[in-house]
């Protein structure tokens, strides 16, 4: 997600806040706000999928591979 969305949804929030929104720009905010989460979730799946974790054993256990939709590197 570009900053010029970003940009967008905290125009549309001030606005909402101030004088409220037409029903487009409702429509609008809600897809810009979808499209952010998911933009969020996916980030965080992908440093989470590139976390290793050395095990007692001394063996390395890559998250991703081991809980996630990684496969071997």
């Amino acid at each position: 997600m570009d900053n010029i969305k970003i940009d967008r949804i905290n125009t549309l929030a001030h606005k909402a806040k101030s004088v409220g929104l037409t029903e487009e720009e409702k429509k609008e905010q809600a897809a810009l706000r979808k499209e952010y989460i998911a933009t969020i979730r996916m980030n965080l799946r992908t440093q989470l999928d590139n976390i290793d974790i050395k095990e007692q054993d001394g063996s390395i256990t890559n998250l991703g591979e081991k809980y996630g939709n990684k496969t071997s590197h």
